[in-house]
């Protein structure tokens, strides 16, 4: 039951985190930039839905992340000091993540492209030092 319970939660830890990241990487890569061509009236719209929708996307990852992380986290205590030092990095960078996600996807931002753009580049840096301290736990 405990095997079944931990590739559950590792599951849920890498899915939110996909969709999360990979929702702040479209948005800021795909949908913004091919708004360029759309009347200022159809951008707004558009980025206000697109914004609106992906905000439950963003909550529902934040819960599962939580969740999972807390789970996976207090499953193997006793790591190096290095590894608490980079863990400690990483949940710093997490948290930038998720609030500049929540704040992104509010109502009437105009600098959605700006924040998402520092999102993606913390986001990317967490899955760098994810690999990492999977590669020494």
């Amino acid at each position: 039951m405990g095997e079944i319970l931990t590739t559950t939660m590792r599951w849920l830890h890498i899915t939110s985190m996909l969709s999360l990241l990979g929702g702040i990487l479209y948005a800021r890569f795909v949908m913004i930039p091919s708004e360029s061509g759309l009347s200022p009236d159809a951008r707004h719209i558009l980025n206000e839905a697109t914004a609106r929708h992906f905000r439950s996307i963003v909550f529902a990852a934040t819960g599962g992340l939580v969740l999972s992380g807390l789970y996976n986290y207090m499953l193997k205590p006793g790591h190096s000091p290095t590894y608490h030092m980079l863990f400690g990095i990483k949940i710093l960078l997490v948290l930038h993540v998720l609030s500049v996600a929540i704040i992104a996807t509010g109502p009437n931002n105009p600098r959605r492209a700006r924040q998402l753009f520092g999102a993606a580049i913390s986001g990317l840096v967490v899955v760098a030092i994810s690999a990492y301290l999977k590669g020494i736990a």
